[in-house]
């Protein structure tokens, strides 16, 4: 009998492709996705906040209380932060780097603890078969990020950015396709640093469109971008048929002072700008916020929110600050105290839920795919990045579905499918 292994991935989107690759590599073990019966759990960590290292951690203690008592495998970009504290304390059987995922095979064949963290520099030769329990493909195209924003602890678990080969990723973009994936989300660390240094060429426009030419490739979605990297050759790409409508572009703050001090790129006018031009392509638009970064006022937060009333933004990301040792930000003064920072991601999550049920009210037809069933209701994405539930007397799962006539509520749409 082999033994099971159980995928725990934390984090972005860009860990749910580690962990699909490592599912790939298994070759002497099974695959569970139910995680009781697991004999080995791989916890693929995400480490940018300390919320996400205390999520980790308190999944770990959970686990030492399980009677099936898994071997417990820590990977991720918290090796990098509390793997080596977890490990002396014995919390974990062993620890191995992002780096070393493609040998994850012979590293469980290893039944001694061990530590392997790697290095910063590896780029992925793996091309996976299958998105195991997914019905969208996630293609991860680059890795690490060249930014040194004040508050951020990625470069230094990440490494620098890198791309990954036009070649490995068309490949592996017409493998899913032809094995029945229609929707592929676009994941990195920088996605918009891809094919950086091509004489003044938008590398990720241009893949774009090789990828739009793939047979059976409906949707194309993209993860997080950043203000500066839409260029004219990426806006040209907008009225596309292929282009999910719906960005994901990161701001992180709304005034001048914050994006200053957090050392970002982007101007709050340009900002402006660009999210109005492509609102009216008629894109749901999505954003990054931090709150309560260090030096953040009442005064500074005041006009924030006022400045967010004005972006045309329908989805957040939003979350408090969180101290990450040797990040510039972690020595600042005027640090923000956590409730009032709590209180001020309320604010702003209740206006950008409020503009998104706005946004919701004004469109139309929706082209969903349905991703999974709960509860006798089946749940998708329209091409807005909207959920929606739907009802139906009919296995839709993995299904495409056009709705006309739905139900628009506060907090989802929901529809019946005849």
């Amino acid at each position: 009998m082999r033994e099971k292994v159980f995928f725990k991935t934390f984090g972005c989107r860009t860990n749910v492709v580690d962990s699909q690759i490592m599912m790939s590599k298994l070759k002497d073990f099974e695959t569970t996705l139910n995680e009781n019966e697991a004999d080995v759990i791989v916890i693929n960590s995400c480490t940018v906040t300390n919320s996400a290292d205390s999520t980790a951690r308190g999944y770990i203690n959970g686990l030492k209380k399980s009677s099936k008592n898994p071997r417990i495998i820590f990977t991720g970009c918290g090796v990098w932060t509390k793997g080596e504290t977890l490990f002396k304390e014995n919390k974990i059987d062993a620890l191995f780097g992002a780096s070393e995922k493609e040998n994850i095979n012979q590293l469980l064949l290893n039944q001694d603890r061990f530590f392997e963290a790697g290095d910063l520099n590896h780029i992925d030769n793996t091309i996976i078969e299958n998105m195991i329990g997914k019905s969208r493909a996630f293609i991860k195209i680059q890795e690490g990020c060249d930014f040194r924003c004040s508050y951020c602890i990625i470069p230094y678990v990440r490494g620098n950015s890198r791309s990954y080969s036009e070649e490995k990723i068309l490949e592996q973009v017409k493998l899913l396709a032809s094995n029945g994936f229609g929707e592929f989300i676009l994941t990195g660390t920088n996605l918009g640093s891809f094919g950086k240094g091509l004489d003044g060429k938008d590398g990720l426009a241009l893949l774009l469109q090789k990828i739009s030419q793939i047979k059976g490739v409906r949707r194309i979605r993209l993860g997080s971008v950043e203000p500066i990297q839409i260029t004219e050759q990426f806006k040209e790409l907008l009225d596309e048929p292929w282009m999910a409508k719906h960005l994901h572009i990161a701001l992180q703050h709304t005034t001048k002072e914050m994006l200053n001090l957090m050392n970002r790129r982007n101007k709050l006018k340009s900002d402006l700008e660009l999210f109005e031009y492509i609102a009216g392509k008629g894109y749901a638009l999505g954003t990054d916020f931090i709150v309560g970064h260090p030096g953040e006022s009442e005064a500074i937060w005041k006009e924030a929110m006022e400045n967010v009333t004005k972006f045309p933004l329908t989805h957040l990301h939003g979350f408090t600050y969180s101290k990450r040792d040797g990040t510039p930000s972690a020595t600042m003064t005027g640090q923000v105290n956590g409730d009032v920072a709590k209180k001020r991601l309320s604010e702003l999550s209740s206006i950008i839920d409020e503009k998104n049920y706005k946004f919701r009210k004004n469109t139309t037809t929706l082209e969903v795919l349905i991703e999974q069933k709960k509860d006798n209701i089946y749940l998708g994405y329209d091409q807005f990045f909207n959920q929606i539930e739907v009802t139906s007397k009919a296995d839709l799962v993995g299904d495409w579905i056009q709705l006309n006539q739905y139900t628009i509520d506060k907090e989802i749409n929901r529809a019946i499918f005849e």
